[in-house]
């Protein structure tokens, strides 16, 4: 698994110059303005909910002695808890919404590498974007409950330390299962395509690797994240593919 995270890694080597030379930034438009604006809805709600979540929890605190204090930390951490949240948010929104139109990127890519007369399954515009919510509302769902989980095991000393490293691995995996579903859709259906995943965890991690870091720059994480993600998850998914197949 661990070669598989280095390849998922190093597959964002490369991926600038080849979305350059296909001329692929025409289609990036789109998915990167759902990008910002979706960025920016999470980062004002996180700002306006952590003062008043934080000022709720402070009202447990029936003492005078250490109030402000205690309602300083409360909203640190409710803007914590909402930012974790938030990013677990933000990642399938984007990812569903933004399906049609990865879906052509991810398919002019696959020509570039494998000539236009290979064969694949023929989607439309409706069907790309009921997969692509269909597989982000699924990965959601798990991915908030085992983000609770692990919250939750933040708050026992010493093992606690692990909760941000499981924390990080688990936004990588989910992170870039949604980056190689929008090749996946062309060849796999919906059961299969979670199957190959499952398959190729580390392929999975090391592309949402790097995309959470992409996150972590200001403003330019949010614009470029989707487009170097996409490609390279594109890139490696199809040699991955192309590996099973031969093996078959």
């Amino acid at each position: 698994m661990i070669k598989n995270i280095i390849q998922g890694v190093k597959a964002y080597v490369g991926a600038l110059q080849l979305i350059s030379k296909l001329k692929l930034w025409k289609y990036f438009t789109i998915p990167i303005l759902i990008s910002v604006v979706t960025a920016i809805v999470i980062g004002i709600s996180a700002y306006g909910l952590s003062d008043n979540i934080g000022h709720y929890i402070a009202n447990f605190w029936k003492w005078e002695f250490g109030k402000e204090t205690f309602e300083v930390i409360s909203t640190f951490i409710s803007a914590l808890l909402i930012l974790a949240v938030g990013l677990v948010l933000y990642k399938h929104i984007v990812m569903a919404l933004s399906a049609p139109f990865m879906s052509p990127v991810s398919e002019k890519i696959e020509d570039y590498y494998r000539g236009e007369d290979h064969k694949h399954r023929e989607t439309t515009f409706q069907e790309q974007l009921i997969r692509g919510i269909r597989i982000n509302v699924r990965n959601l769902i798990r991915e908030l409950f085992l983000t609770v989980l692990i919250l939750l095991l933040g708050l026992i000393p010493v093992i606690g330390i692990l909760s941000t490293i499981l924390l990080f691995l688990t936004q990588a995996y989910y992170a870039g299962f949604g980056n190689m579903d929008y090749t996946l859709e062309r060849h796999f259906k919906y059961k299969e395509s979670i199957l190959f995943v499952k398959r190729n965890k580390g392929l999975a991690i090391g592309n949402g690797m790097v995309f959470m870091l992409f996150l972590l720059i200001p403003v330019l994480g949010v614009i470029l994240v989707l487009p170097l993600s996409v490609t390279a998850a594109t890139t490696e998914t199809i040699k991955k593919i192309q590996q099973n197949k031969i093996e078959e």
